[in-house]
Formats: structure tokens, sequence, C-alpha cells
């Protein structure tokens, strides 16, 4: 009985093949079900990098203030200073949030 070991001297090097398809079918799942179920309600198109202040929140509307030039650039800083002190949060001038 020939077997795929022994059938004319082995099964060559494409043998190696077998196991880069399970590792491309199991990175395939896995990123599928973190763009999808893991994330939740949040959905595949907000990023990780989505932690900043939500739209409604105060210092959402501030920046949205400075940045459609109601406002300038002192008194955004000091009013985000204000709301720092509020809510808790440390960023400086140049700092992250």
């Amino acid at each position: 009985m020939q077997t795929l070991a022994n059938w004319d001297g082995g099964p060559g090097p494409w043998i190696l093949f077998f196991p880069l398809i399970w590792a491309a079918v199991v990175l395939g799942v896995v990123t599928v079900l973190r763009r999808t179920v893991w994330r939740g309600r949040r959905g595949p198109w907000r990023g990780m990098a989505d932690t900043g202040p939500s739209g409604d929140s105060p210092i959402a509307m501030l920046g949205r203030r400075f940045a459609s030039g109601e406002i300038d650039e002192d008194e955004y800083w000091r009013r985000l200073s204000v709301l720092d002190e509020q809510f808790g949060r440390t960023t400086g001038k140049g700092g992250a949030v």
C-alpha cells in the first residue's frame, strides 16, 4: 500500500504549505472576529484610537468652538484648564488626553 510519505520519494517540499494554509485560516478567523464580534457595538469602523471625549461632552464642544474659530487659543486653554479641574483630567498645553 502506498502512503503519502512513501510515494515517489516522499511528499516533497509542498507539504510545508499545509501549516501555512492553516496559519492563514486561523489568522483570517481571528481578524474577522476582532473586526466584528469582539468589538461589540462599536463596529469595525471605529478603531481603538477612538477613546477621546464623546461628541456632546463639554471638552468636545470646546474643541469644536476652537476649531470653528469662535474662540482664540488663549481662551481655549483657559477654559480647558477649568474643565480639566472640574472633570479631574490632567493634560498640559501640549500633553495627550
